[in-house]
């Protein structure tokens, strides 16, 4: 264009086009930038729906968690560590983004964000990495190799490629066929935009790697619900008594027998007459444990509904069975529904009968013992070590017979535990929920239910004097302690004065500690 003599004229308009020609290249740049300003936004909108998704998935998950802690508790911890994990590296990634608009008047406008200046200067001095460009390899290498060990085997290649960082030496190969850092190759000299765009797509793939691990645990586990290993057998029949000569018509039927399958409570009649859970009945794995005796012979009638919790909602489940009850005359039956234990403070349920003899006929004696109706009493033993019962009876034909003595230890109600919000002993909770939280006393791994409360407890945060509190909540001097506590400071709840609410009476042992670590 510019070759051979050409007049000023020709000259002239030769430049018009060099000028008109930059000014398409100009145009086509500003059109690139702003495609990428478009695909950024695109991402970022993508990433908080993805947020808001996992966040819902891993409340589900601590629901789970709460209704079935053997099946669900590790599971949950180890998602919450997932999501840990996943949001430090997130807001890491945020701040640089947040940093590199800083001085943009206008973060809509993607033309004007044509320079390399930020990042350059960030990652780069000369041809050797800045420190910011050595944070920014080692946070995407240690995020890589951690969550590599934490999510299920079958994810840990779709990990390690997302977060690939060039061969063993962190280079790859450039379009000329060279050798090129892989931050340099990605980072150095890209318009701001295109950079800011980049990391965008490290938060999605970050938010995409902790949706598919906290999907592929829970799918490993549902798994394993519907293995056989969880399964039991049992018979079936129309009855549970049959006579000599009868055709039995049971059969063997599979079912259930894992904490997951444990009813959250029962609605149960025993021949019209309403079943009490802990006297009647005991809720376990695979059903419901009964505790009742065997009742005047004949045939007895068990009818009403189970409720299963399954993803926060009760489910109920029809009960209709059927049981027969067969004399043997000459023998006393004395049974406590709680084994040969009885416990001081507490209203123990008793079936006293003899055998083909009408209840109304049985005559039942201990200190502390009471009927309630029929063969139904209540033991509330006194001091000693033992209580012994002595039944005695008469037949329809008038003769006496008995007695027939029992005897049961007497044991006190065991020591109570501390609680923050049912979770008791050693316990990790973020500051807000430990500055709501109820504290409580459980009676763990006892057979009855007991209605305890809190009349006041002290709070002791490391550093802070000791603040004593009556009620079961904090109160402002101990929200004021623990707003100064540190994050993994041990935040401790000691002398818990609890009772039982139906029997304030009784001293109960001393109620033990709970630690709490806070969590952020």
């Amino acid at each position: 264009m510019a070759g051979g003599k050409q007049s000023p004229r020709q000259k002239m308009v030769n430049l018009m086009y060099l000028v008109f020609i930059c000014m398409l290249a100009l145009n086509m740049s500003k059109e690139v930038l702003a495609a990428f300003g478009l695909m950024n936004v695109k991402m970022e909108t993508s990433n908080e729906k993805t947020t808001a998704s996992n966040n819902l998935f891993l409340e589900s998950l601590g629901t789970k968690a709460s209704e079935d802690a053997t099946k669900y508790d590790k599971l949950y911890k180890d998602a919450q560590k997932i999501k840990s994990m996943s949001q430090e590296y997130y807001d890491y990634l945020q701040s640089l983004k947040d940093g590199m608009i800083e001085g943009v008047e206008d973060p809509t406008d993607y033309q004007v964000m044509d320079k390399a200046d930020y990042l350059n200067g960030q990652f780069f001095q000369g041809d050797n990495l800045a420190e910011g460009g050595q944070e920014f390899m080692k946070r995407i290498n240690d995020y890589r190799t951690n969550m590599t060990k934490l999510v299920p085997e079958a994810l840990q290649a779709t990990v390690k490629s997302r977060f690939e960082v060039g061969d063993e030496n962190g280079k790859v190969e450039a379009r000329d066929g060279s050798k090129q850092e892989w931050i340099s190759y990605h980072y150095k000299d890209f318009p701001l935009i295109a950079s800011l765009t980049k990391l965008t797509a490290l938060q999605a793939d970050i938010k995409s790697t902790e949706e598919d691990a906290l999907k592929s645990m829970l799918a490993g586990e549902l798994s394993e619900q519907v293995s056989l290993k969880n399964f039991a057998t049992s018979l079936l029949a129309s009855k549970s008594a049959f006579y000599s000569g009868e055709k039995y018509d049971g059969k063997i039927i599979i079912s259930k027998t894992d904490n997951s399958s444990t009813p959250v409570r029962a609605d149960l009649k025993l021949d019209g007459r309403k079943m009490t859970e802990g006297k009647d009945y005991k809720l376990e794995a695979g059903g419901v444990k009964m505790l009742i005796g065997a009742g005047r012979p004949g045939d007895h009638k068990i009818e009403g509904q189970l409720f299963f919790k399954q993803d926060g909602e009760e489910i109920p489940v029809d009960v209709k069975n059927t049981f027969a009850t067969i004399s043997k005359p000459n023998a006393a039956l004395i049974a406590a529904d709680k084994m040969n234990v009885v416990y001081r403070g507490v209203a123990n349920p008793m079936s006293i009968t003899i055998p083909g003899i009408a209840d109304s006929k049985v005559n039942a004696r201990a200190t502390g013992l009471k009927r309630r109706q029929g063969s139904s009493y209540t033991m509330n033993p006194g001091k000693g070590r033992e209580v012994t019962i002595s039944a005695s009876g008469t037949t329809a034909e008038g003769v006496k017979v008995g007695p027939f003595n029992s005897k049961f230890r007497i044991k006190d109600i065991p020591r109570p535990a501390g609680s923050i919000s049912k979770q008791t002993g050693s316990v990790k909770l973020p500051r807000k929920n430990l500055e709501i939280a109820t504290i409580g006393a459980l009676l763990e791994d006892f057979d009855f239910e007991m209605n305890l409360k809190v009349s006041g407890f002290k709070f002791k945060v490391p550093g802070q004097p000791t603040v004593v509190v009556k009620g079961n909540k904090l109160n402002s001097q101990a929200k004021s302690a623990l707003k100064r506590a540190k994050r993994g400071a041990a935040v401790q709840v000691f002398d818990i004065n609890a009772y039982i609410t139906n029997n304030k009476g009784y001293k109960l042992k001393k109620v033990s500690p709970v630690v709490v670590e806070i969590t952020n």
